[in-house]
C-alpha cells in the first residue's frame, strides 16, 4: 500500500473516464501501423522552416470519408494489435480492447464519418504555496474548453453538412482515432506517435461524428510520416523516461510517464521526480517539436489557485466549495472532478511542488 493508503499502480481500478482517456496522450499514443509512407507522400503539411501565427491557427480542422472504408481499417487495426505493436500493460488494453470500427447497430443508414481535430493551448496555472508561486503546465488534453464533443456535433450538423434533416452520432469514444484521422488525411504521424495536423501541429484533439449524409469528398489517404521525423531526434532525445524506439514509431506505453500519473497509486521507483512537468500527462515529446515552435506563444493562463487551496490539495483534504472551486478554475481538471480521482491531483501537484 502507498503512504496514501491506495494500492500500487498495477493493482489499481480508479482511473479517467473513457472520454478523458481517449483525449489523453497515452492513448493519442497507442500505436503506427507499420504499412505507413515514411517518405512522407501525399498530401502536403507545412515545411518546419515556415512560421505560423498563432491566432491564425483555425479552431478546427476537417476530413470526411465514406464508411465503406471502415471494412479495411477494422483490418488494420486487428493486424496491429496481433503483431505485437501494442503494449501488454493491462490499464491501457482495458481501455483499448473496445476499441473498433464496427458501426452501431441502431445507425444502419450512417454513410459518412466526419474526423474532426480540435485546436487545443496548453495552459498553466499558478499555485501559491508559502509565499512562492508554482507556475504549473497544464496540458491541452486536461481542460475543457468550448470546443467539446456538443459543441462540435452542432459544427457538423450546421457547418459541414449545411443540410438540416440528417442525423450525427458521436464516435469519438468507440473508434482508434489517430488511425482513423490519418487514412483520412486529416494528419500524419511523427516520430513521437501523436497526429500532427497542419497548422495545429500536435496540439489537437480528435473526435469523430457518424452521418447519415453523403460527401462529395472522400480523402482517404496513405498513412504519412512528417518529412522532417526522418531525420530528426528531438523527441526522443529529450524523453525523461525513454520511451521510444529506434527501431519503429511506435512508443513503449510501459515507459510513458502519462500511464502512471493519469492513474492512482504511488509512481514506480524508476519515476524520478525531475521526471515530471505536467499536473497531468506529459508535454517533453511535443514541446521541442520544430513543428510547433510557435506552442509558447498560444499557451494561456488558468486562474491562480490559492495558498489555502494548494495546501488542501497536497493534505489530501478537500472540502466541497474547495472542489468546487478548483474544478472551476482548472476547468474541470479530470482529477478535480470526483474525490474517487482526489488523490491522482494531491500526488501529482506534490511531485511537482517538491521537486
Amino acid at each position: 500500500m502507498s503512504k496514501m493508503g491506495l494500492p500500487r499502480f498495477c493493482d489499481t481500478t480508479s482511473r479517467l473516464s473513457r472520454r478523458d482517456f481517449l483525449a489523453s496522450a497515452l492513448a493519442a499514443g497507442a500505436f503506427l501501423p507499420q504499412s505507413r509512407d515514411r517518405r512522407g507522400r501525399g498530401r502536403r503539411h507545412r515545411s518546419f522552416a515556415e512560421k505560423i501565427d498563432p491566432s491564425q491557427i483555425p479552431a478546427y480542422q476537417y476530413r470526411t470519408l465514406a464508411l465503406s472504408h471502415f471494412p479495411a481499417l477494422q483490418d488494420e487495426y486487428d493486424q496491429t494489435r496481433s503483431d505485437g505493436q501494442l503494449s501488454r500493460n493491462k490499464v491501457f488494453r482495458d481501455e483499448i480492447t473496445p476499441l473498433s470500427f464496427e458501426l452501431p447497430g441502431n445507425f444502419p443508414d450512417a454513410k459518412s464519418v466526419v474526423v474532426v481535430a480540435a485546436f487545443a493551448r496548453t495552459m498553466y496555472a499558478n499555485f501559491h504555496l508559502d509565499g512562492q508561486v508554482y507556475r504549473i503546465l497544464v496540458p491541452f488534453q486536461y481542460y475543457r474548453d468550448e470546443l467539446n464533443p456538443e459543441s462540435l456535433k452542432n459544427i457538423v450538423q450546421k457547418d459541414i453538412i449545411k443540410e438540416p434533416g440528417h442525423r450525427v452520432v458521436d464516435i469519438t469514444e468507440r473508434v482508434p482515432l489517430k488511425l482513423l484521422a490519418a487514412r483520412s488525411g486529416l494528419g500524419r504521424y511523427g516520430r513521437n506517435n501523436l497526429i500532427f495536423v497542419s497548422p495545429m501541429g500536435s496540439f489537437n484533439v480528435l473526435y469523430a461524428f457518424l452521418t447519415d449524409y453523403s460527401f462529395p469528398d472522400d480523402t482517404w489517404s496513405t498513412l504519412d510520416i512528417l518529412d522532417a521525423c526522418n531525420h530528426c531526434h528531438r523527441c526522443d532525445h529529450i524523453c525523461p523516461t525513454n520511451c521510444f524506439s529506434r527501431r519503429s514509431f511506435v512508443i513503449d506505453i510501459d515507459r510513458c510517464i502519462t500511464l502512471y500519473n493519469e492513474n492512482t497509486g504511488e509512481f514506480p521507483n524508476w519515476i524520478h521526480r525531475s521526471m515530471h512537468n505536467a499536473l497531468m500527462g506529459c508535454m517533453e515529446c511535443q514541446s521541442p517539436c520544430p513543428v510547433n515552435e510557435w506552442v509558447d506563444q498560444a499557451s494561456g493562463n488558468l486562474e491562480d489557485v490559492s495558498e489555502d487551496e494548494t495546501r488542501k490539495i497536497l493534505e489530501g483534504a478537500l472540502d466541497d466549495a474547495t472542489l468546487k472551486s478548483l474544478q472551476r478554475k482548472l476547468r474541470g481538471f479530470p482529477a478535480d472532478d470526483s474525490r474517487e480521482l482526489l488523490p491522482i491531483l494531491t500526488r501529482n501537484l506534490g511531485a511537482l511542488i517538491r521537486t
